[in-house]
């Protein structure tokens, strides 16, 4: 009898230890990019100074992803107090909340709340308010794409704080919007103190105290359903492979518009709603972005490809959009028209994955659904004589992301094939199997 409790008990412990090991591994394969495996946004605190009651400190936001960016209304940070810190000031950015600052007399500070919420300032507030790299209004350029843009900072004095390095309580519980869910950051640890250069690059200062927090992004965190989807055609085939139905998700019909409804000429129509809510063209697959690669033609060295980005949102433009686009053949990449690209080698050795990009002040903003909804480029690319085929849906895309969102692709035996491939030459095959068989039956 104790023998058989003994054994029950052990087998929940190996399930209940598999469980846990299970979670561990899929909320850290979560936040994985394949495609950008070091992606992260870093958030760098530096303490430059010691205050009577506490420190002024330089809050730098690096966004090390390659094609990843936060586009507006910008991103949201938080964090909790270890203590009963204040913000007496903060230049280059601002909390949401001041909090309740009943306790002080004369002076007040910036924000008494435990957990403060700070946003970037928009741009052209007045010079006394502005700290290098500040003032965007939250958006944050993706690292492959602009990497000057890629950096946001501001400065903030806190007040009843530790004096020393030894008596300062490191804040937690740090929270990124970019500007929607789906980044979850670490906890703080502290690093060596960051180093910089005065301005004749003659001597060197540091930090006094620095600490660093890494935010990763996980879609699974961020909605439930793709927010793109992708199609697929060919010169050589007629077959127009659409996004799958539902590709984002079923809605609810009466919460979109059909194209050239009276609906659209109302006032206010395009204008943003604060919980984001889009206002998308009714469609089959119920995307806001589609995504279209059109195998456009062949050549005896050369074959291109013509790609087409189509926004279905009423509400909402693309700023700085980006699309990246894994396939075994962007390693001889010719010439990309309209569009900006760059390789992304994520891992040194393959060279499968680049992303394409607007052209600055020309189609680096992709506008809400419409005539002028959509962008468009084409893509040269020379042969691998060992590896070139169009056979079995090689031409078309493995993965393809948009503004670091993976787009739902169709599946793979719905995408068009050659007229004489294997799976054609099957159904023909069977086909005259069957009018033999049909034939020798009348005969007898």
């Amino acid at each position: 009898m104790t023998d058989g409790i003994a054994k029950q008990i052990s087998a929940e412990m190996r399930f209940f230890i598999s469980a846990i090991f299970f979670l561990v591994i899929f909320s850290s394969a979560a936040a994985y990019d394949p495609l950008d495996p070091n992606g992260n946004i870093t958030i760098k605190w530096d303490i430059m100074s010691w205050t009577a009651d506490g420190y002024v400190a330089s809050v730098t936001m690096n966004n090390f992803q390659m094609y990843r960016h936060i586009m507006t209304p910008g991103w949201t940070l938080g964090w909790t107090w270890a203590k009963k810190e204040v913000i007496w000031s903060i230049v280059g950015a601002q909390t949401t909340e001041q909090g309740d600052c009943s306790k002080f007399k004369g002076n007040v500070p910036h924000c008494c709340k435990k957990d403060p919420i700070v946003v970037d300032l928009l741009p052209g507030v007045p010079y006394n308010q502005q700290f290098s790299n500040c003032c965007k209004g939250g958006v944050l350029s993706s690292w492959g794409q602009d990497p000057l843009s890629s950096v946001s900072a501001f400065q903030v004095s806190v007040g009843l704080a530790g004096t020393t390095n030894k008596t300062v309580k490191l804040p937690k519980n740090f929270t990124l919007l970019g500007p929607g869910p789906g980044y979850t950051c670490g906890r703080a640890k502290i690093v060596p103190p960051t180093t910089y250069l005065t301005p004749d690059r003659r001597r060197k200062t540091q930090a006094l105290m620095t600490w660093n927090v890494t935010c990763t992004y996980s879609q699974i965190l961020a909605r439930k359903n793709p927010s793109c989807c992708v199609s697929l055609s060919s010169f050589y085939n007629d077959t127009i492979t659409s996004c799958p139905n539902c590709a984002c998700g079923c809605q609810d019909k009466g919460n979109c518009v059909k194209a050239g409804s009276k609906l659209l000429q109302k006032s206010g129509i395009n204008t943003p709603r604060k919980s984001n809510a889009p206002l998308l063209q009714c469609t089959h697959h119920m995307c806001p972005i589609r995504v279209h690669w059109h195998v456009k033609q062949n050549y005896k060295e050369y074959w291109r490809v013509k790609l087409a980005v189509t926004n279905f949102n009423y509400r909402l433009n693309y700023t700085l959009w980006t699309l990246a686009i894994q396939h075994p053949n962007l390693n001889n990449v010719t010439q990309v028209f309209s569009f900006d690209y760059k390789p992304l080698v994520p891992y040194g050795s393959i060279n499968d994955t680049g992303m394409f990009y607007g052209l600055k002040f020309y189609n680096d903003l992709l506008m809400e659904a419409g005539p002028s909804g959509n962008v468009q480029s084409e893509v040269l690319l020379q042969k691998d004589q060992n590896t070139f085929t169009f056979k079995n849906g090689w031409a078309f895309p493995r993965k393809v992301y948009f503004n670091g969102e993976e787009c739902l692709m169709p599946p793979p035996d719905s995408y068009p094939f050659m007229p004489n491939s294997a799976r054609q030459n099957t159904i023909a095959f069977s086909s005259l199997i069957s009018s033999l068989i049909f034939l020798l039956i009348v005969i007898q």
